[in-house]
């Protein structure tokens, strides 16, 4: 497996982007993600999007994340988004979500950000036990869905190595 750096329009990302949403829409019933997102936020230095690709160059993962700061939708100076963290059902159970998740707070950090933070639901399991185990913890809610029932937000303080 290999990363590279994409931009978040790319081709391979709007196809994983595409069967993030479908799994979404399987879970929780709905039309999927609806948060407002512009492939601008995930243009260094303001962000990064991430794609794995494995040895026939197929993309089987990605994740990426965002500059945020104190607004009216809960975040606060410094913070950086995690968005679109997926990965194929064919690979799953490979490490792949933790890399990435450590790559993109590598990121984040080496950009200035302070708090990695982030948004998922009550049915992705995978995903809090993913977040948790990496050192996340519950924090206030944020962003679009801070106002559903399901909703789970978790942060990181990105501290200087």
């Amino acid at each position: 497996m290999h990363f590279r750096q994409v931009p978040f329009d790319h081709p391979d990302a709007v196809k994983l982007n595409d069967e993030v949403q479908l799994e979404y829409a399987r879970r929780y019933g709905d039309g999927g993600d609806a948060t407002p997102l512009d492939p601008s936020m995930f243009m260094p230095p303001l962000g990064l999007y991430l794609l794995a690709y494995d040895d026939q160059d197929r993309p089987v993962a990605t994740g990426g994340w965002r500059c945020q700061d104190e607004n009216d939708e809960g975040y606060s100076d410094g913070d950086a988004e995690l968005k679109r963290m997926y990965v194929i059902p064919e690979v799953r159970g490979l490490g792949l979500a933790r890399r990435i998740l450590t790559a993109l707070e590598d990121d984040a950090r080496a950009a200035g950000r302070v708090r990695m933070v982030l948004e998922t639901g009550t049915k992705q399991p995978e995903a809090i036990a993913l977040y948790t185990s990496a050192g996340y913890e519950t924090c206030a809610k944020f962003g679009h869905y801070r106002e559903y029932e399901n909703s789970r937000c978790f942060a990181k303080a990105l501290s200087r190595p």
